[in-house]
């Protein structure tokens, strides 16, 4: 039996979501390594971010991701860099995921690689996180990115908070690209659900009540009061709803609404679509619609498929459908063109392969 053509997908998110000449320079710096396919560009405009996500072998998979942060140390400035999402430096997040042939083991030592790596030639310090990651707590990307890029200061005085390669004391070249987490998952779903509202403490209230973390518990069970501490002194926390989740609320300015920013870690533990219907509960307690959801990125074929079928059991249709069909029932039951045109042929990840 022939083996699996070792393929890996990597996803750098770029802290410049605006200027476009800065965005295609980057693009095209990962398009000069021979073997890399350049799947998508996806850039927000309030986020000041832009995923990118290009597939080839180990190897040049490795020399592209190493290309992209180079190139965008070189473009992009930290201390004048703000956007709605939450970021520690040029290339905030650098993540190698398994696509076929290798192991997500497999894919953490090349992290690991890659982040030494860009610590010593481009003295961008880093952190590793998830299956890459050198410290438990690591594995966790918030844990990383605590502070934001504003916070990097004070954590280079503080040997706990130290990146796992690259550490150093404060200074203006750390000043103007911040740091980079190196890591390595499996697949994930980036999506913000619309909602029919500019409130962010509404939004904020609904990505609590659905994210795994969840909420701190407050004194009279209240939103603001005091929050509760245990024993050892830390916050008590009341689960969400949603295994497998991380979620935060915010507005956009240039879609003029709030959104549920949700990363789905695990999609076999919480599908697109059980995360789309809990937020619409959620936010229908409040008074609030969702609207429709955005995809970042690239999405499995499979998890528009699942969903689909799900709607189409919910309305009891069982007869033939097609896959295509299929796939059109979940775009149009998650609103996935509400706010931008979303063509299944450039977002499903196993139509560009």
């Amino acid at each position: 039996m022939a083996q699996a053509k070792r393929i890996v997908e990597c996803v750098p998110n770029i802290s410049e979501g605006r200027d476009e000449e800065i965005i295609k320079e980057i693009a095209t710096e990962i398009e000069k390594v021979k073997g890399i396919k350049l799947l998508n560009i996806d850039s927000g405009k309030a986020a000041n971010r832009t995923v990118m996500t290009f597939v080839g072998s180990p190897e040049d998979v490795v020399e592209a991701a190493f290309c992209c942060v180079q190139k965008s140390s070189q473009l992009i400035d930290m201390r004048q860099q703000h956007g709605a999402h939450p970021r520690i430096g040029v290339t905030d997040v650098c993540p190698l995921i398994p696509i076929s042939g290798i192991t997500l083991e497999e894919c953490a030592s090349l992290a690991c690689t890659l982040a030494e790596r860009i610590a010593t030639e481009l003295k961008v310090p880093c952190y590793c996180y998830e299956a890459a990651a050198k410290i438990p707590e690591r594995r966790n990307l918030a844990v990383c990115r605590k502070g934001e890029y504003e916070g990097l200061k004070e954590r280079m005085m503080i040997p706990k908070e130290f990146p796992d390669f690259g550490a150093r004391p404060w200074d203006e070249a750390m000043a103007r690209t911040g740091c980079t987490a190196v890591g390595a998952r499996n697949f994930l779903i980036a999506t913000n659900f619309n909602l029919n509202t500019t409130s962010i403490p509404y939004a904020n209230e609904i990505a609590f009540d659905v994210r795994e973390k969840g909420r701190p518990l407050r004194v009279g069970g209240s939103l603001v009061g005091k929050i509760m501490k245990d024993v050892n002194g830390k916050n008590i926390m009341i689960p969400g709803t949603l295994k497998a989740t991380k979620a935060i609320g915010w507005y956009i300015d240039e879609y003029g609404i709030a959104q549920v920013s949700m990363n789905i870690t695990d999609i076999n533990v919480t599908p697109l679509h059980i995360a789309f219907e809990e937020v619409c509960r959620c936010a229908q307690k409040r008074g609030i619609s969702v609207t429709g959801t955005e995809i970042i990125g690239l999405i499995p074929k499979q998890t528009l498929i699942d969903a689909g079928r799900y709607f189409l059991e919910k309305q009891n249709c069982y007869n033939d459908v097609s896959e295509d069909e299929i796939i059109q029932v979940a775009i149009k039951t998650m609103g996935l063109n509400d706010i931008k045109q979303f063509n299944p042929h450039d977002r499903i990840i196993e139509y560009l392969l």
